[in-house]
């Protein structure tokens, strides 16, 4: 394995399938964070899986379909606390835990994840109450 090999070609597209498909099974059942993923869970499964795509080295599926992913600006109508993003990586920790993939490739993923998720705080927590 090259070292400049990307996470997107470490895992290929079928492990990053399954890697959505398990994150949202748990996501989507969360009680902390299921509230923020109201519309069509198939279309949001598929953003994901081109975004992914995208965000770990792999064509530029998602800017092709949707534009510049804007993560910030895309998820400011939605109220994300920090808690709400811990419980988001909580979820993400599981479904990359259960992939078949060397533990190296998914400490690295794992990472890539964490300043993303705080990135998408947007308000105190508390504060959506």
């Amino acid at each position: 394995m090259s070292t400049l090999e990307t996470l997107y070609e470490q895992l290929g597209e079928e492990r990053i399938a399954i890697l959505v498909d398990k994150f949202y099974d748990l996501v989507f059942q969360h009680p902390q964070i299921s509230h923020l993923f109201k519309t069509d869970k198939e279309l949001i499964k598929e953003k994901q899986r081109l975004f992914l795509t995208q965000f770990l080295g792999g064509p530029p599926l998602y800017s092709q379909r949707y534009g510049h992913p804007q993560l910030r600006a895309r998820h400011m109508p939605h109220p994300i606390g920090q808690e709400d993003a811990v419980a988001w990586l909580s979820c993400m920790a599981k479904a990359i835990g259960a992939l078949d993939a060397d533990e190296k490739v998914k400490d690295d993923l794992f990472k890539r994840f964490v300043p993303t998720a705080m990135f998408m705080v947007n308000q105190e927590d508390g504060m959506s109450e």
